[in-house]
């Protein structure tokens, strides 16, 4: 296809230019995608993560209004589902509350005044 003359040659140099941009801008489609595909698959990891926590830490449905009928022996009431919520709340209030004062005894705050 290339032959010999200059215009030729121009010609060839030229088409294989465009092909090189080409395959540049193929490549970086694919890595793009590849990203997003990588994005998708930590989402979907840290959303079946947390659903199997989820699970784990409340086994126990709560039988919703529309659906009496389904009501399965192990389900919670929702005074108890309720009381599980605040204790729960309470649990990661007091979680809370040790590392506010973990990191203010790491900051210096939470020292003695007679130590130098």
């Amino acid at each position: 296809m290339c032959g010999n003359n200059f215009l030729s040659l121009f010609y060839c140099s030229k088409s294989s230019d465009t092909a090189v941009q080409r395959f540049d801008k193929s490549l970086e489609e694919f890595y793009a995608l590849c990203d997003q595909l990588e994005l998708c698959l930590r989402l979907a990891y840290e959303c079946l993560s947390q659903s199997i926590d989820s699970a784990k830490h409340s086994p126990n449905l709560v039988p919703t209004a529309t659906k009496p009928d389904t009501v399965q022996t192990e389900s919670l009431s929702y005074t108890q589902y309720l009381s599980m919520i605040k204790s729960q709340i309470s649990c990661a209030k007091d979680i809370h509350n040790a590392l506010l004062e973990c990191s203010k005894k790491i900051a210096g705050k939470g020292q003695p005044q007679g130590i130098l």
